[in-house]
């Protein structure tokens, strides 16, 4: 059996354990949606890029009503998140062309979750060979670009998705 270890992640759960408010509520509240780095705006949910991303193109998809229990989440809001996990494939596989997609929830603190109180679905697109032993041994993430690039690069085709669904 083989270990991936994640150090980088420590950091980030570490300061998500010692902030007192929510990173998607904070990011609602912003007027300025690329300092955000939100995408995308459903009824329901709203697509935004991790700040502490796994890869380029890491993406969650998270509702606007501060929910913990998946579980007990109204049902519009968990088919339009369904809905938006298909939508943020369609993207990722035209923008970026990964060789595979990790989608997943992290339900609570000893699961993983950064932040345990507003469940959020994370879309993390991978390619082969895109794990190293920078991370592990160097304590190192490398990207192909940073998040502002990939805000931009990522927000036009978010934009045409949103004017369809106005229309």
């Amino acid at each position: 059996m083989k270990y991936v270890a994640a150090p980088w992640r420590r950091t980030y759960v570490q300061k998500a354990l010692k902030m007192k408010k929510c990173v998607f509520c904070e990011a609602l509240k912003q007027k300025n949606e690329a300092d955000a780095l939100i995408l995308f705006r459903g009824q329901h949910n709203f697509i935004i890029l991790n700040r502490f991303p796994y890869t380029t193109g890491h993406l969650m998809i998270a509702p606007y009503r501060h929910l913990a229990a998946f579980e007990k989440a109204p049902r519009p809001v968990v088919e339009e998140a369904v809905s938006l996990v298909q939508l943020v494939i369609r993207i990722l596989k035209k923008c970026y062309k990964p060789h595979g997609l990790n989608i997943g929830l992290n339900l609570g603190h000893s699961a993983g979750a950064g932040v345990a109180g507003h469940f959020h679905i994370h879309v993390v697109p991978r390619w082969t060979g895109d794990a190293n032993f920078m991370p592990v041994i160097g304590e190192t993430r490398i990207f192909c670009e940073d998040l502002q690039t990939t805000y931009n690069r990522l927000k036009p085709y978010f934009d045409r998705e949103q004017q369809k669904q106005e229309k």
